[in-house]
């Protein structure tokens, strides 16, 4: 019996012996990312998740958690610059709750800081500095990879946003079920961005042949392709600066009066503004035609629909542009219009509002916005009751700048308007700049081979055990026997 447990404990050894060892692929790693959108209205943390072997350099990004951050956007702290740090916390404590706790000191996390910053850094870069020294301080007292805060430009912003569109979309890759791959679909549709927010608007696109000027051009490399894309930022053109330079020049034309006629705002709506409201941005400030002082002024509303596109057309240089068919206005450069577009942000939500169904004419959205400005602000605030009441009123005002932008100033026309969707949302993620940001960062990191181990083929490991299992059992027997 001894003998006969012993001959078959050698075989099973051969057998062990013989059985081929390989390496075996274990599952990607999941690898996460935060960004912070601090804008000038508001600020908004992402949470981003990705596999570790990317597709052809560039990780197939998805969103995994949006948090709004309470208050105003960061460059409202300029006098309380703690209080910006402070503020990120809830949010940040959220993220933790979603990134596992063995992956959040490899868990990359930024912050972008957009035209809210750059006009506090015209006005005092000190000031601005000590915000994002804050806003530092705080991130890197919690478990991630702190990778730094900082301001962007105004054409990171339009690019980073074109790419988060045109990922959304399946633009640079698409999955094929058939050939379980990653492909890019053949005649790729590359939409351009149209981006409004509270002190700057973005436009960016692809245009035919090449990008003239430089300061205007990104070059962007995604799933082993090249972009080449015309981007612009105008500072000072977004919706809130747009309402102050607009109330400005009503206050200028009319003065000394202290009662002034607002012609975008509803009849019976009054608001009243102190002369130093003027004095807190670069893009009113230093303004001669102001009056002296802090002196207070009442904006009256009159309702006119055509009055208030005449008082818009005022904030635009239009005539910088002499006789250039490739300038829009202040004497910029831009390509002739290619593609479709997708206009988000400020762009959106006052479309929103309209309750206009995607893809209608030209004609139908001016009658929709002539309507509303027609409408009386007892009329309104009674119809809207659950509406912010600071927005509801300016309603009028949003609806005909955008007018005024994508039409004069961006050029488009009364066929390509239909070119235009206003999105906030493709599938379950924002659109926005910060997934195209976090992508651009993935390309950065280099591909990460799957993790492999030593490891016997599964149907010969099978075999095996069986064997030894088998072997033992009738080496015991014959032991008892």
């Amino acid at each position: 019996a001894i003998i006969g447990a012993l001959v078959a404990l050698s075989i099973v050894a051969l057998v062990l012996s013989l059985v081929r060892v390989e390496d075996v692929a274990l599952p990607p790693t999941v690898k996460y990312g935060l960004v912070f959108d601090a804008g000038s209205s508001h600020t908004s943390l992402f949470v981003y998740e990705w596999d570790s072997d990317k597709e052809n350099d560039t990780g197939v990004v998805s969103q995994t958690l949006s948090c709004d951050v309470q208050g105003q956007g960061i460059s409202s702290y300029a006098n309380n610059p703690a209080e910006a740090g402070r503020s990120l916390r809830e949010c940040l404590d959220r993220a933790l709750q979603v990134v596992p706790a063995e992956k959040q000191r490899d868990t990359p996390a930024y912050l972008g800081a957009t035209a809210g910053m750059r006009l506090l850094r015209e006005q005092n870069s000190s000031a601005a500095e000590q915000v994002l020294a804050e806003v530092a301080k705080t991130m890197q007292g919690y478990p991630v990879a702190f990778k730094g805060a900082r301001i962007l430009t105004g054409e990171e912003e339009g690019a980073y946003g074109w790419i988060t569109i045109n990922y959304l979309l399946d633009s640079f890759t698409k999955y094929s079920p058939k050939a379980r791959a990653w492909l890019r679909p053949e005649a790729a549709k590359i939409f351009g961005a149209l981006d409004l927010g509270g002190a700057s608007t973005q436009i960016t696109f692809v245009p035919e042949g090449s990008v003239l000027s430089q300061n205007e051009a990104s070059t962007f490399t995604l799933y082993g392709y090249s972009y080449n894309i015309y981007t612009h930022s105008y500072l000072c053109y977004g919706q809130n600066e747009m309402l102050q330079r607009l109330a400005k020049e009503l206050i200028v034309v009319s003065s000394p009066s202290t009662r002034v006629q607002h012609p975008c705002y509803p009849k019976g709506y009054n608001e009243t503004l102190s002369l130093s409201s003027f004095r807190a941005s670069p893009c009113t400030d230093g303004d001669p035609r102001l009056p002296p002082g802090d002196s207070s002024v009442t904006l009256e509303g009159r309702g006119n629909a055509s009055a208030c596109l005449a008082a818009l057309r005022k904030l635009f240089n239009f005539s910088a542009c002499g006789q250039s068919q490739d300038c829009t206005f202040d004497g910029v450069h831009q390509p002739p219009l290619r593609g479709h577009f997708m206009a988000f942000s400020a762009f959106y939500y006052n479309f929103k509002f309209l309750n206009l169904t995607e893809g209608q004419p030209l004609a139908v959205v001016r009658e929709a916005i002539e309507g509303l400005c027609a409408r009386s602000w007892e009329d309104l605030s009674s119809s809207y009751p659950k509406e912010d009441p600071k927005r509801l009123p300016k309603y009028c005002t949003n609806t005909n700048y955008i007018l005024t932008l994508l039409l004069d100033a961006y050029r488009f026309n009364e066929s390509s308007w239909n070119n235009i969707f206003f999105q906030m949302k493709a599938g379950s993620a924002d659109v926005g700049w910060t997934l195209g940001y976090m992508l651009n960062l993935t390309n950065m990191v280099p591909a990460q081979a799957p993790a492999r181990v030593k490891g016997h083929r599964p149907s010969l490991w099978a075999a095996a055990i069986t064997f030894i299992i088998l072997t033992l059992v009738l080496g015991l027997a014959a032991l008892l026997l």
